[in-house]
């Protein structure tokens, strides 16, 4: 990781989301988010970490649960 940051539309391009989605998520601080004015700033290690770390608990509390 260089220390790049990227606007909302790349990375929403990056995650495959709408920016739409991104937005609403960053501010409601679901998305780890950097705040440059009015502008969304995102550091993708932190954004793809932090979501990844999401979806893995996801998954655990899914394999958990009962079918039957």
């Amino acid at each position: 990781m260089d220390g790049q940051l990227l606007t909302l539309a790349r990375m929403a391009r990056r995650l495959g989301v709408t920016q739409y989605w991104l937005r609403n998520e960053a501010k409601s601080g679901n998305v780890p988010c950097l705040l440059a004015g009015t502008r969304l700033l995102f550091n993708p290690a932190a954004v793809e970490d932090h979501l990844a770390a999401i979806a893995a608990k996801s998954t655990a509390g899914d394999s958990e649960v009962g079918h039957g």
